[in-house]
């Protein structure tokens, strides 16, 4: 177990942020990441470009500033911390849909889908999910051993699941996540996201096309309508699609390979799942491993809009603002020995999902999923156990949402 070091000044120079690498133990954040808390809950960095701006560290103050309305969370400001280097002129912000864009247009496009994924809808959907997971299990359990569960079950089981939502052929699904992939790399060069990224949109504005001319009872059908009322251009329906398509499936997926290769480390725990009756354990357990691996990395970004003061600093308007969840889900004043992994612990404030107008739409939908997929495989498999060792696991560090590229599985 780490320990969290003790906030004090600023230090004597700006800290490079630290670059993905292996942790000693691949579910905690990097001791690099986490040194940067020893300087309170906010300090600056500087990043690949030589800005500097703010990493906030501490639970409290990120939800603080992800509910205010004067940080930005469009990439087109000149101060806003890009993680990455693009290609020449930026992209315009209908490019990332409605994540890159601040209220009231974040808004409008974000309630043309938010119907979608209520809570509702989503529960009645469950039983559909239950249907696809014993039929994915089933496959694994008839096929070779070992098999790898990334293939066999994380990665079919959320695509399926956000292609039938949006009206997308899942007999692409190697298209779209092999190109989902680069998007999500921390590696990949500016030319090779936006090639991309270019194919995406492309695709999906193909099918926003279909829709227009064929519309059936799918999510992709409502944006068309949509069009066709004169509240949504095709542009905006297609990058909408892009960001559904691949939320919908790469977080679900790495959830649900790291969730279970983190329970098999801790059989006490996993056996708290397998043998649950009630579903309220399941929900608890959910969210403590959505609190404990935080798959998401590189942190959300913003640009301050106005001066804000928070923790003892300024923040000046212009100055670009990462929050790194991962830190804050690992906060000891939210999170009692947060290095401990506990199933019982009430986790329903981490921010796995983010806080404020851009919380994570999906959400619904993925606490649902992983709902089923951890009590039914381990019920289902009780001898599951992985066919290698943990250090020969090839984990996603060059990636912006993290996880492993395969999984051996035996029992």
């Amino acid at each position: 177990m780490t320990t969290s070091p003790v906030a004090g000044d600023a230090p004597a120079e700006i800290p490079a942020f630290p670059q993905p690498r292996a942790a000693a133990c691949p579910f905690d954040p990097s001791p690099e990441l986490r040194g940067l808390a020893q300087w309170g809950p906010l300090t600056r960095v500087r990043s690949w470009n030589d800005s500097t701006p703010w990493v906030v560290t501490g639970h409290a103050e990120q939800k603080t500033l992800l509910s205010d309305p004067r940080l930005s969370a469009d990439f087109s400001h000149p101060g806003f911390p890009s993680p990455v280097p693009h290609t020449g002129g930026k992209r315009e912000a209908t490019d990332l849909s409605f994540v890159g864009m601040d209220d009231p247009e974040h808004a409008r496009l974000r309630r043309m889908v938010s119907g979608a994924f209520t809570i509702k809808r989503v529960e009645a959907m469950r039983p559909v999910v239950q249907e696809l997971v014993d039929d994915f299990i089933t496959r694994m359990l008839a096929g070779p051993k070992p098999a790898d569960l990334v293939q066999a079950l994380a990665l079919p089981l959320p695509s399926l699941v956000i292609s039938e939502l949006l009206g997308v052929p899942y007999e692409d699904h190697a298209f779209f996540q092999t190109n989902s992939k680069v998007l999500v790399s921390a590696v990949a060069t500016p030319e090779e996201r936006s090639a991309a990224h270019t194919n995406l949109h492309e695709y999906l504005d193909q099918l926003v096309g279909e829709k227009l001319a064929k519309p059936g009872d799918d999510l992709l059908s409502g944006l068309g309508r949509q069009i066709t009322a004169g509240e949504l251009t095709r542009r905006e329906a297609a990058a909408m699609g892009v960001l559904l398509l691949l939320g919908g499936h790469e977080t679900t997926a790495n959830m649900i390979t790291m969730g279970t290769l983190l329970l098999l480390q801790h059989p006490e725990q996993l056996a708290r799942v397998r043998e649950a009756d009630d579903p309220k354990v399941i929900t608890s357990a959910v969210e403590e491993l959505l609190r404990y691996l935080s798959v998401v990395h590189l942190g959300r970004r913003r640009t301050a809009l106005e001066d804000i003061e928070i923790a003892d600093r300024t923040i000046r308007a212009g100055e670009g603002v990462i929050l790194l969840g991962e830190l804050a889900n690992r906060d000891p004043a939210v999170f009692p020995e947060p290095d401990r992994l506990d199933i019982g612990r009430d986790a329903r404030h981490h921010q796995a999902f983010g806080v404020g107008t851009h919380h994570c739409l999906g959400q619904p939908l993925a606490r649902m999923e992983l709902q089923v997929v951890y009590p039914t495989l381990l019920r289902r498999v009780p001898t599951l156990r992985m066919a290698t060792d943990l250090a020969d696991i090839p984990f996603k560090y060059d990636a912006v949402i993290y996880g492993v590229y395969e999984l051996p599985v035996t029992w």
